[in-house]
């Protein structure tokens, strides 16, 4: 269209103008608190991301930017295992906000030069960070937008983190009514509070009655 009728394209991540506007949230975050010992932000294209850790790079170098991705749309992880941007060969829609195939070229050198760690969540995880967020704020973000926060979780579980100051990009909140009887669903298991077994039951009679004694009087809440 930018082609045939002059209009302007604007890239969603990967031009230094977009990066350098989105490093704006960083300012906005040492604005309002000053000591942080650690940023985490999603990553989908890398706007964001990169965009952020060059400006807190650039002021306060001490603070930790960590990146975090879906475990089945990482092309960040991706690129940084391969020196290069590659091409996944599929992403998962349910955080689509950041279901990017292929990182930026741009945007892969500023994260790679200035990103101190990543973290890679699963959709169960994203699902747990929604439902902290609409508790703590009645807010409901989008999948994408609570990334960072499920990032910030299992960082903080991975590596014993105690008495540090952390903050998250919370950056989206386009989420589909409908989806949220999925997020609901699954935030259980991202908390480990549930567990969703799969069992194999002979096709015999009293099969399922020795099946129901075995499970004996363990709080199952749904065949």
């Amino acid at each position: 269209l930018s082609e045939q009728h002059g209009y302007t394209f604007v890239p969603p991540f990967d031009h230094p103008l977009v990066i350098a506007g989105q490093g704006t949230i960083g300012m906005e975050m040492l604005q309002q608190n000053g000591h942080l010992d650690y940023i985490f932000v999603p990553v989908g294209g890398g706007g964001l991301a990169a965009g952020v850790a060059v400006l807190v790079k650039q002021l306060m170098p001490e603070i930790k930017v960590i990146a975090v991705e879906p475990e089945d749309s990482s092309c960040l992880k991706a690129a940084l295992d391969a020196g290069e941007p590659v091409v996944l060969d599929q992403v998962s829609m349910f955080a689509d906000g950041v279901a990017v195939k292929r990182i930026g070229e741009e945007t892969f050198r500023l994260c790679q030069k200035y990103i101190d760690g990543h973290v890679a969540v699963s959709s169960d995880e994203i699902c747990a960070a929604v439902k902290d967020i609409f508790e703590d704020t009645r807010a409901i973000a989008e999948p994408s937008g609570a990334l960072a926060l499920a990032g910030l979780k299992k960082f903080v579980e991975q590596n014993q983190l105690e008495n540090k100051n952390l903050a998250t990009v919370l950056s989206g909140a386009n989420t589909n009514f409908h989806g949220l009887r999925y997020v609901s669903e699954r935030c259980e298991l991202g908390e480990k509070r549930e567990g969703l077994l799969a069992v194999t039951i002979p096709e015999r009679q009293g099969a399922f009655f020795e099946f129901c004694n075995l499970i004996g009087g363990r709080a199952v809440t749904e065949f």
